[in-house]
This record gives structure tokens, sequence and C-alpha cells, in this order.
């Protein structure tokens, strides 16, 4: 009798150990599910995090952009930037000019940073296209992120006919604004033959050192160093110069490269009736005798190299960009897989 009952207390322990190691194994296979399930959703939660700080960083990639067009004088350029005023509203971007005292085309040492450091960090203005007649300033020399630069180039006789005449009677832009030389009405040509300073060949001196910068050097006329200057930054340091001669094509490339700002920029210069805004009035065409003598000068050789530099330089690009069939990259044969 005691033999059974010890028997059955046996079993019933054996069978209560037997129930407890089972459901202590589905409890344990229970906590496991619960982990993998915890991990996978974890691991769902940091690629959704990672996906939409891509796209976020995505975002703010293409509205990070600054483009500054430091516009040489009586390139074009008023057109130009009216077409980006026209724009800026329906494409959602800041046009600012750049006014600096008594119409300066260089910045003191601790403006320059100034400028820099606001240009780089001022997110709320971005995207942004910043215009005035300044020199180029690199800004890798302040230690930040580079802008585009873009800008337009012209023959430098053309140039300084324009700008002689634009001082004396004005253009169609604001016909009723009086121009420091108005009435004076010495054509170029006489100007030419009495070697008055208005026309003297230096004032040419312009477009190298607006390319060459900062430099003390850039500003000294016939200097061999800036030309060099100026051609390095023109290709190193520039997206896009342009010709006046060409302006459509040179809207063209810039809506196909940077459609964040440019979008329908074609169009537009094409169609409104502000396409060619502002034109300087009476202005009369040099004689062979003046342009002969202006070509014998050293600042003008020095100036129509760079032109010819430029407009080198703008072609190949227009070759390929606006070229007959349009060019294409992909990305393959990509590793590890």
């Amino acid at each position: 009798m005691i033999s059974n009952l010890r028997l059955g207390w046996f079993l019933t322990i054996f069978c209560v150990s037997c129930i407890l190691m089972f459901y202590q194994l589905q409890i344990s296979r229970l906590y496991e599910q619960i982990r993998i399930l915890e991990l996978s959703q974890s691991k769902s939660n940091t690629i959704l995090k990672e996906s939409q700080e891509n796209n976020k960083e995505t975002i703010n990639r293409d509205d990070d952009v600054v483009v500054i067009y430091n516009r040489v004088p009586k390139t074009g350029s008023t057109s130009f930037v009216g077409v980006a005023y026209d724009l800026c509203k329906k494409n959602n971007f800041h046009v600012l000019h750049i006014n600096i005292t008594a119409n300066n085309h260089v910045l003191s040492l601790s403006n320059q940073y100034k400028f820099v450091q606001n240009i780089t960090h001022w997110d709320s203005m971005k995207p942004a296209l910043y215009h005035g007649h300044f020199a180029f300033l690199d800004f890798s020399r302040f230690g930040a992120k580079k802008p585009l630069f873009i800008n337009i180039i012209r023959k430098p006789l053309d140039r300084l006919i324009s700008y002689y005449y634009f001082l004396r009677y004005g253009d169609n832009f604001r016909p009723y604004l009086v121009r420091r030389k108005h009435g004076d009405t010495m054509t170029f040509n006489e100007c030419v033959k009495r070697n008055q300073p208005d026309c003297d060949p230096n004032n040419m001196w312009l477009q190298v050192p607006f390319f060459c910068g900062h430099a003390a050097n850039c500003w000294k006329a016939g200097n061999k160093w800036a030309l060099t200057e100026a051609k390095k930054n023109l290709v190193n340091n520039y997206l896009l110069v342009g010709v006046t001669e060409e302006l459509d094509d040179f809207i063209k490339m810039l809506e196909l490269t940077i459609p964040r700002i440019f979008k329908g920029a074609v169009d537009h210069y094409l169609t409104s009736n502000k396409s060619h805004l502002r034109q300087t009035v009476q202005k009369e065409m040099p004689s062979e005798e003046t342009v002969k003598k202006i070509q014998k000068t050293t600042v003008w050789q020095m100036e129509n190299e760079l032109y010819e530099f430029a407009l080198d330089h703008f072609h190949f690009l227009k070759r390929q960009t606006l070229g007959d069939r349009p060019q294409k990259f992909i990305y393959e044969k990509i590793r590890p897989k």
C-alpha cells in the first residue's frame, strides 16, 4: 500500500515536472519569437529612418543651390538678370543684388569674409541667385563651400564703345535718367583721335580683372599674370561663361544644367517683350582707323585674348550640351552586389 502511494506521488511529480518543462519551453520559444520580431521591427524602423533622412538630404541638396553672377558691365547683364527676376516667384528662389559702396568692384578683406559667411549660411534665402558688379571671389580661401559662379563676356572694343555712349545718352531701360556725361556729343572716333581719357584703351581693362579676382595684380592694366589667372578661374571656378552675342544659348545651357532656378528661362527670354531690355541709344560704330589704333594696344590684345579663350571654351561646352545627340550616362558593374 505504501509502495503504491509512493509510486503515485512519483508519477504525479513527474507529470507536473514534464508539464512545467513543456510550458517553460513554450515560453522560451515565445520570448525568442518576440525578440526576433523586435529586431525585425527595429531594422525596419532604421531603414525607414534612413530612407526619410536620404529623402530629406535630397530635398535639401535640391534647394541648397547658390549661384553668383559677378556681372561685367555692358555685356547684356541687365537683360539676363531681368529673366531671373521674372522667374524667381514661379520657380521659388531668391534673387539678390550686391551693391558695394561707390560702385567699387572689389571688397575689403573683412567684407570678403562677411560676404562669404553670409552667402554660405543664409539658408532662408536658398536657393538663390546673387548678382552685382564685383570681381571673382575664391570662397575656398575662407574655408567655405564654393557657390556656382556664372558670367557673360563681350568683345572688348564693343563693350568699351557701348559704355562710352551709355554715359552720354543712357539706354532705353531708363531713358529719363540723366547720365554722368550728358550733353557731351563727342563721338568715340573723335575721342580716340584726340586721345581723350574717356576712350583710353586702359578703360577696357575690366573683364580680365573681373575674372582674375581680388589680387592687386589683377587690377594693373596689361598685367600678364592677371590674364593667366583670369583664364584659370574661368575654366576651374566658373560653371559657365557665356558671350553677349550668344545669350540665348547661354540661357539654354543654364536651364538644362540648373533647372531648379532656370526652368522656363529659354521660353521666357524668347517670348517676353523684355528679351532686349536694355540697349544703349545713339551708338555710332567706330571707323576702321579707330579700330586699328585700339587693336595695337596691349590692353585690347590681352582683353581680346581672354574673350577668344572664353568663346572657345563656351563653344566646346555648347557642343557637348546642346548637340544633336543628347548625352546620357549610366552606372554599371557595381560591386559588391
